[in-house]
C-alpha cells in the first residue's frame, strides 16, 4: 500500500484543520457586525438571477467597501454546462452578508448558488463509508436506488419549501410553521426529534472521519475528531449559520475534486478481474435490492425534514424561482457523486481489494481497500478532502443545531452565547459515541426509522382539507409510529423476543438481515404513525364533543378555521423584505401558535 508515513498523515490532517480555522476565522471577523438574526439563518439572501433593485444595491455597496467588490462587467451568455462548471469548480465570490446584503452573482444568468449549498448535509465524509457498503450488499440495482433515493427526495424543497414558506415567511425552520400550525407543545416534540437526528448525524460523521484515518494511516482517529470539533467550534460560533454557505462551496469542490482524482487513479491502478464479475452476484437483482426500492425512499424522504441544514437553505433562497433551480442542480449533482462513490465498492469487489468473503466484515471500508493499491500521493490528497468534507459537513450540522435550539426551544430570547455553550457540551457525548459506533450506515437507518414514524402525519396539515388535524394527533402518530415497530417485532419473531423486538428499533443487524424484518420495521413506522394518529383524532373528537355536551357549549372542534386576511392589496401572499423584516425583528415575528388539542 501506498500509505504515508505517520509524520506525513500527521502534517497533512492537522495543516487542513489548521488552513480551515484561519479561514473560518476570517470569514467570521467579516461577518462580525451582523445581527442575531442573520448568525441564525439567512432567510431571502441567495439568488441566482439579477433584479435591477438589487442591482443598484449591489453597486452602491461595493462603492463603499471596494475590497469587497465584484466585477460588474456584463458577461458573455454561457451555456448551461459551462454554468454548471462553473458553480462546481467553486470560483469563489466573496458577498457582503451584512444587511442589506449581496444577493446577486455577477449578471447574465448564473445558476442559483444554493446548487453548492443544497448538498452540504447530504456530502460528508459517511458517504465514502456507507454507499460503496450497500453496493457490496445488493450490487449495481443497490448503486443506483441508493443515489436516486438520496437525490430526488430533495426535490420536496422545491414542492414544499414554497408552501411553508408562504404560511410562515419570517421562520427559517420546519418547527417555525409546527407551532404555527400545531402549537407549541408540537414544535417542542418536532424540536426534539430534529436535535436527535443532528446529534445521529454527527456521530455518523465523526465516526467516518476517524475511521478514515485509522483506515488510511494507521493512527488513532480520536485525537483528529478532537481537533475538527474544537476547529468547526470556534469559527461557527464567531460567524454563524452564514459562514456555512462559504465552506459549503469548499465542500463541494473538494468531492469534485474527490471524484476526478480518484476516478482517474483508480482507472489506471486497479485491474479488474473478469471471473469476479460473475461469480460476485453483484448484477443480478436481490431481495433486499427489491425491498430497498421501498425503503430507501420513505427513509430519505422524511429524514430530509428533520435536516435544519435544508430548511435554512431552503428559507435562505430570495425567491422560489431560484429555489427551483437550485435544488433541481443539486439533485443533478448528488445523483453523479453518489453513483460514482458508490461504484468503489463494486470496483473494490471485482478487483480483489474486497474479498468476496469478507463482504460481511469489511464491506464498509470497500472504498479504502480500494485505495491501498494507489500510490501515497493519492491516499494524502484523500486525507485532505475527507478532513474538508467532513469538516464542512460538521459546521453545517453544529449552526443547525444551534439555529434549531434557539429557535425552538428559548425563542431566540436567550443569550446565543447559552445556545453555543450548550452544543459544545454535546459534542463530548458525540465522540464518545462516535467511537463505538459499529457501521456509519446503521446510524443513518436508525435516523431513518424515526423520521419515518414522525413525518408522515405532520405533512397532513399542508393541506387545507386536514385542517381539522392538530397537534395532539400528530404526536401520537409519531409515537405511535415508534411503538408500532417494536410490536411488529413481537409479532414477526416467532417467541416474541421483547431484546430482539427492541433491537429492530436501532436496526442493530443494519441491512444485512436476509429476512424481511428491515422492510417490515419501515413500513410499520408510517402505517403504524397514520393507524394511531387517527386513533388520536378520534379520542380527541370523542372527548371533546363530550365535553361540549357537558358544559352547554356548542361542539366546534371540526369548524374550519377562520381564513387570515391577506397582507396584500391584490389578496397575494406577502413576503417579508430582508430590510422590513430585520427592522420589526432581530429574528422572528412571533405569530399565535395554533391549536394543539
Amino acid at each position: 500500500m501506498g500509505q504515508p508515513s505517520a509524520a506525513a498523515s500527521n502534517a497533512v490532517i492537522y495543516v487542513t484543520y489548521v488552513v480551515f480555522l484561519i479561514t473560518g476565522t476570517a470569514i467570521a471577523w467579516k461577518f462580525r457586525n451582523q445581527s442575531k438574526g442573520e448568525f441564525l439563518s439567512g432567510n431571502r439572501t441567495q439568488s441566482g438571477q439579477e433584479s435591477p433593485s438589487s442591482h443598484g444595491r449591489r453597486v452602491a455597496r461595493t462603492q463603499e467597501f471596494p475590497a469587497l467588490s465584484l466585477s460588474l462587467q456584463p458577461h458573455p451568455p454561457h451555456s448551461f454546462a459551462h454554468n454548471t462548471h462553473r458553480s462546481l469548480a467553486l470560483k469563489l465570490q466573496w458577498q457582503l452578508t451584512r444587511n442589506p446584503p449581496l444577493r446577486s452573482l455577477p449578471p447574465g444568468p448564473q445558476l442559483h448558488r444554493l446548487c453548492t449549498d443544497l448538498p452540504s448535509p447530504a456530502l460528508g465524509s459517511g458517504i465514502l463509508f456507507a454507499y460503496p457498503e450497500l453496493a457490496t450488499i445488493t450490487g449495481v440495482q443497490g448503486v443506483m436506488v441508493y443515489a436516486l433515493s438520496s437525490s430526488l427526495p430533495l426535490l420536496v424543497f422545491a414542492f414544499l419549501g414554497p408552501i411553508i414558506r408562504r404560511k410562515t415567511p419570517e421562520g427559517f425552520v420546519l418547527t417555525a410553521w409546527t407551532r404555527q400550525r400545531y402549537g407549541t407543545a408540537a414544535m417542542l416534540y418536532l424540536s426534539f426529534m430534529t436535535l436527535v437526528t443532528l446529534f445521529l448525524y454527527m456521530v455518523a460523521e465523526l465516526s467516518a472521519v476517524g475511521q478514515v484515518v485509522n483506515a488510511l494511516t494507521s493512527l488513532d482517529g480520536l485525537p483528529v475528531m478532537i481537533v475538527q470539533c474544537v476547529v468547526t467550534t470556534i469559527y461557527t460560533s464567531l460567524g454563524g449559520f452564514r459562514i456555512s454557505f462559504v465552506t459549503d462551496n469548499i465542500q463541494g469542490a473538494m468531492v469534485v475534486c474527490l471524484i476526478v482524482i480518484v476516478g482517474i487513479t483508480m482507472g489506471v491502478k486497479t485491474d479488474i478481474d473478469t471471473s469476479l464479475i460473475e461469480s460476485s452476484g453483484l448484477l443480478k437483482p436481490t431481495l433486499l435490492g427489491w425491498q430497498l426500492l421501498y425503503i430507501l425512499p420513505v427513509c430519505i424522504l422524511t429524514n430530509d425534514f428533520f435536516l435544519s441544514g435544508f430548511w435554512l437553505r431552503t428559507f435562505a433562497s430570495k425567491t422560489d424561482r431560484d429555489l427551483r433551480v437550485g435544488v433541481s442542480v443539486a439533485v443533478a449533482v448528488i445523483l453523479c457523486i453518489l453513483t460514482l462513490v458508490g461504484v468503489t465498492g463494486l470496483v473494490a469487489a471485482w478487483s480483489g481489494a474486497l474479498p468476496l468473503d469478507q463482504v460481511a466484515e469489511s464491506g464498509s471500508v470497500a472504498f479504502f481497500l480500494l485505495l491501498q493499491r494507489m500510490p501515497a500521493w493519492v491516499v494524502g490528497i484523500v486525507l485532505v478532502m475527507v478532513c474538508t468534507l467532513s469538516t464542512a459537513a460538521f459546521d453545517s450540522l453544529q449552526s443547525a443545531m444551534v439555529s434549531s435550539a434557539s429557535n425552538d426551544l428559548f425563542r431566540n430570547r436567550l443569550n446565543i452565547w447559552w445556545i453555543r455553550a450548550a452544543v459544545v457540551l454535546v459534542i463530548a457525548p458525540t465522540i464518545v459515541i462516535a467511537l463505538k459506533a459499529p457501521s456509519v450506515l446503521q446510524i443513518y437507518l436508525i435516523s431513518d426509522l424515526v423520521s419515518a414514524s414522525v413525518i408522515p402525519v405532520l405533512v397532513l396539515g399542508l393541506s387545507d382539507r386536514f385542517y381539522w388535524w392538530r397537534g395532539f394527533d400528530v404526536v401520537a402518530g409519531g409515537l405511535g409510529g415508534i411503538l408500532t415497530v417494536f410490536l411488529f417485532g413481537l409479532v414477526y419473531y416467532d417467541d416474541g423476543d421483547a431484546a430482539k423486538a427492541g433491537n429492530l428499533l436501532i436496526i442493530s443487524e443494519g441491512l444485512y438481515a436476509e429476512d424481511w424484518s428491515v422492510f417490515g420495521a419501515f413500513v410499520a413506522a408510517p402505517v403504524g404513525s397514520f393507524l394511531w394518529g387517527f386513533a388520536a383524532l378520534g379520542c380527541r373528537l370523542a372527548f371533546q364533543y363530550v365535553a361540549a355536551r357537558r358544559s352547554g357549549r356548542r361542539f366546534d372542534a371540526l369548524d374550519r378555521p377562520a381564513a387570515e386576511a391577506p397582507d396584500a392589496a391584490d389578496g397575494a401572499p406577502r413576503f417579508v423584505d430582508r430590510d422590513e423584516y430585520e427592522a420589526t425583528s432581530d429574528v422572528e415575528v412571533v405569530k399565535p401558535a395554533g391549536k394543539f388539542f
